[in-house]
């Protein structure tokens, strides 16, 4: 009720976004984590033109976070997030009705394209509208990202009961649902374009050191997020020999969230630089990992399973009240760095980063699980608790440097 009554008090704007935020994850989580599963079991596709589909997907997001970004600084979030969201709806529905490779990948870059412009869109717009509750709104982004990170499997796994077709329209609906509720309701707000284009704005970002020091700082933090569907589902597998170890993993960090991250986020705003914080939160991710590192050897049954999945669930759970404590405060800081008209470029770069930091990190890691099979199962663990530890201590160093922006106090645009 306390988390309703927090929602109610912000614009209507926020609302409808954290409502999209909700939907974009059902949609993308009923389809994504069973279409590799499509490509190879119901059109026979190999492993390594699934892998090329999934891929074209993947960078085609990752890789244009930045044309998002200046498109909305630019043109206006509002229209660049509409305009993601029904592209996603297009490249959905090509999911349901195409099966040749050709349709196939124009759905993937369709696909990926939308999540780059309404991405930082959203998380541009969802800024300026709440000014000085910026942290707030983002911790409620995160609830409303983690509930339906959680609904989206779980109907989608309901719905290929019927058929994966009629999931992936279900999908697309969802986003046209989305699309129309934008156009109609999301306020339209005052653009005013830098002097100089396009470049020039992406020069004056990446000239702006302390925020790219910022950004490298952050690595570990993605780094680590990405574990929660890499390497801790494979120690909770290897603790229980259960396939579906990976389910209780995510409940753990869905509940906390909804549950704990409104009210850490508006009693840790209260108290203490927003550096240390986000320090904080780096730190206990990193700590999370040190639980599942010993865990060793394999099941002798049921009871010992149980037991041996609870420093997995620990470090579950450790991990998620890390990046409560870190990410809303991270995203309050990022439009602080520059002025306000570059936002979007802000939040774009940054997502680019996140991305590469994310692969390179998921690589190392991978090795260390791969080397880590020949009596050092502990390894990959502890290569995530320095990436943790790094970061923290990177965030320190620029609080230190007194490199960070004090939170953006960012007034709500006029109508346009």
């Amino acid at each position: 009720m306390r988390t309703l009554h927090e929602i109610r008090r912000f614009p209507l704007a926020v609302r409808l976004l954290l409502v999209n935020q909700l939907g974009v994850n059902i949609g993308f989580y009923l389809l994504v984590p069973y279409l590799a599963t499509h490509l190879t079991e119901n059109l026979g596709m190999s492993a390594a033109v699934v892998g090329v589909v999934l891929g074209v997907r993947n960078l085609g997001q990752q890789g244009l976070f930045l044309i998002g970004g200046s498109a909305a600084d630019r043109l206006g979030a509002r229209g660049v997030i509409i305009t993601g969201c029904a592209l996603r709806t297009v490249g959905f529905a090509l999911f349901a009705l195409g099966d040749g490779l050709p349709v196939l990948l124009a759905a993937s870059v369709l696909s990926g394209l939308a999540g780059a412009l309404f991405n930082p869109a959203v998380r541009a717009y969802l800024a300026r509208e709440a000014g000085e509750r910026t942290a707030e709104a983002f911790a409620l982004f995160n609830v409303f990202a983690t509930a339906g990170a959680l609904i989206g499997p779980l109907l989608g796994g309901v719905l290929l009961l019927v058929d994966f077709r009629t999931s992936a329209l279900t999908a697309a609906g969802i986003f046209a649902l989305l699309t129309v509720a934008q156009a109609l309701v999301l306020p339209a707000r005052q653009v005013v374009p830098g002097k100089g284009g396009v470049l020039a704005d992406w020069r004056e970002v990446l000239g702006n050191r302390s925020f790219l020091a910022f950004a490298l700082a952050l690595v570990g933090m993605f780094t680590l997020e990405n574990q929660l569907y890499l390497l801790l589902p494979a120690g909770a597998r290897q603790a229980t020999g259960w396939d579906g170890a990976a389910g209780p993993l995510f409940a753990v960090g869905t509940l906390a969230s909804l549950a704990l991250q409104l009210r850490i986020t508006r009693a840790l705003k209260r108290r203490g630089s927003r550096g240390r914080w986000i320090a904080t939160g780096l730190a206990l991710m990193a700590l999370a990992f040190l639980p599942p590192a010993w865990l060793s050897g394999t099941p002798d049954g049921t009871g010992d399973a149980v037991l041996r999945a609870l420093p997995v669930l620990l470090g579950a759970l450790l991990l998620s009240l890390g990046l409560m404590i870190a990410q809303p405060f991270v995203m309050e800081l990022i439009p602080g760095f520059g002025r306000p008209g570059l936002t979007g470029t802000y939040f774009g770069i940054f997502y680019v980063v996140s991305g590469i930091a994310a692969a390179l990190g998921n690589t190392l890691v991978g090795w260390a699980m791969d080397t880590g099979t020949h009596g050092a199962g502990w390894l990959p663990w502890l290569c995530c608790a320095l990436f943790g530890l790094a970061s923290a201590l990177g965030v320190l160093w620029l609080r230190r440097l007194d490199a960070l922006p004090t939170p953006a106090r960012t007034a709500v645009p006029a109508t346009a």
